[in-house]
């Protein structure tokens, strides 16, 4: 070492670790949002996925009564009766299916916007509706 040299140490530079506490209680309020939203979407979809497993159960139920009637039928137009209850059966659940799909569809647009929205903004009105 050289006379009169003293090594410097470099030293990064400490982060201010002074935070205000409006922006902490700002920060804290962003997070609860946050979880609150995807709770609400977890909810939403376990809601869904329950109707739709309970809907598939009523399709077997549906199939396996026609094919119950239509095997002890004594004849042609008994079976032309079964098919028709069935295939009106068919036709209603459709409906009730589309239905379905719809105001599922449309919870969960509500609830991504107002997660998107808490985001972007960082605060919002309370999620559970």
């Amino acid at each position: 070492m050289t006379e009169g040299y003293t090594p410097r140490t470099e030293r990064a530079p400490q982060p201010n670790l002074l935070v205000f506490p409006e922006m902490a209680e700002m920060g804290k309020k962003r997070v609860e949002n946050f979880v609150d939203a995807q709770r609400e979407l977890l909810t939403q979809l376990q809601e869904s996925n329950r109707q739709w497993f309970e809907r598939m159960q009523s399709e077997a139920k549906v199939a396996s009564d026609f094919a119950n009637k239509v095997m002890g039928a004594r004849s042609v137009p008994e079976a032309m009766t079964a098919y028709q209850e069935w295939a009106n059966r068919q036709l209603e659940m459709t409906a009730e299916d589309a239905k379905r799909l719809f105001t599922d569809g449309q919870k969960f647009i509500e609830a991504s916007t107002r997660l998107l929205s808490n985001e972007i903004s960082g605060s919002g009105p309370s999620l559970n509706a």
